[in-house]
């Protein structure tokens, strides 16, 4: 069975180089050398400043709210509000709830995918304190758009840049846009370190802020500045970061043969994700998007009984689930207020992503190509 995604596995070799290299320091976490030498390289190869390395992509989502303080309502008694996304993996949302604000969602541009920047302007309270939009699928958000509207509300911007690994924008690393953007290096993303994730801040300040958080707000043998938590990258962890990014052009030159594959099949017959202009390609999914969720359902199923997991992303759209809502007397105002969740309700039933990695043969997908083609040859 072909899955739609994974994991990359590095040369055996080199990683046991880097293991040794850990036996031999006998440091296993607390900001090894191994830690230090891949936030190094990372922000060489990413071309930003201020990254910080953690433990997974959910705390960087948390540790960046912490840092730049923005779960803070002095003098009120009614969570801060963040304005976000309904089109996106849950913990872009769950992480803003866990740490006890509300997510107040606005809709998608039906192309990008992306947070539209026309709706959020309505969405703004008083207790409205960022804006934490999502590069979909590493497909540029309309960065000067949202950048703007923060500046000019005086509102933070964190990035969600789960998906948007060595993603550029205008030739600019598109992770050194708002006040934070935040990485995931799970294992399925195709760059990763086991478990993992990193923060990109703007302001050096704010970076070293989120260093004592990481570290339970420890400072010094007998000093504890501030609340904190343990969000450590472990040198494990940093050595299999290593590995793959030593090996990284390989595995995107890999990637890049079947997305090219895909497209040249599919454009025309399927929609695809419209690209933001100026945002390049990171080779990390490869979605399309269907008439409806009845014909979804059936290609998915035809491609499972012809030896493919495709996957849906991301359903359901996030402003269906209660726990994410307020109470009821609040939620009344917020559906008077701000429009209507249409375009992402109606993306996430019709829209799947197809099996990319790095080792997949352009060969291996012609079947799947061949079943959704086919498909809608026969429905015109």
């Amino acid at each position: 069975m072909i899955t739609v995604t994974r994991p990359y596995f590095p040369e055996r070799q080199n990683f046991d180089r880097y293991v040794d290299a850990i036996f031999e320091s006998r440091w296993l976490t607390n900001h090894g050398p191994l830690e230090q030498e891949l936030t190094k390289r990372l922000e060489t190869y990413l071309g930003v400043e201020n990254l910080l390395l953690v433990s997974n992509g959910t705390l960087a989502l948390q540790i960046a709210y912490r840092a730049l303080g923005i779960a803070r309502m002095p003098g009120l008694h009614d969570p801060a509000e963040v304005i976000t996304t309904p089109f996106t993996f849950i913990a872009t949302a769950s992480s803003l709830k866990w740490e006890g604000m509300q997510p107040v969602f606005t809709d998608i541009d039906p192309m990008t995918l992306c947070l539209d920047p026309a709706n959020i302007e309505a969405a703004i309270t008083p207790r409205t304190r960022a804006i934490a939009p999502v590069h979909v699928f590493g497909n540029a958000c309309d960065v000067e758009a949202i950048d703007a509207l923060g500046e000019a509300h005086g509102l933070k911007v964190i990035y969600d840049g789960a998906h948007a690994f060595g993603a550029t924008y205008r030739g600019k690393s598109l992770l050194s846009y708002g006040d934070a953007s935040t990485l995931s290096f799970h294992a399925t993303k195709l760059f990763h370190s086991i478990e993992g994730g990193a923060i990109i801040f703007k302001r050096k300040e704010d970076l070293e802020r989120a260093r004592k958080m990481i570290n339970f707000g420890i400072t010094g043998p007998e000093c504890i500045e501030e609340l904190g938590i343990n969000a450590k990258m472990n040198e494990f962890q940093a050595a299999m970061g290593l590995c793959v990014l030593d090996e990284i052009e390989g595995n995107l030159e890999s990637r890049a043969l079947v997305w090219h594959a895909y497209a040249q099949a599919l454009r025309g017959n399927v929609q695809l994700q419209t690209r933001q202009t100026g945002s390049s390609l990171n080779y990390a999914y490869f979605p399309i998007i269907l008439e409806s969720e009845t014909v979804l359902l059936d290609v998915m199923q035809r491609l499972e009984q012809a030896g493919f997991l495709a996957r849906r992303y991301f359903c359901p759209s996030l402003e269906s689930l209660a726990f994410l809502g307020r109470p009821a007397a609040e939620h009344q105002e917020v559906d008077f207020t701000i429009p209507k969740i249409v375009h992402s309700k109606d993306i996430a039933s019709r829209i799947m992503c197809l099996p990319l990695y790095a080792g997949l043969e352009v060969n291996e997908i012609l079947s799947a190509i061949h079943i959704i083609v086919n498909r809608h040859i026969k429905a015109a």
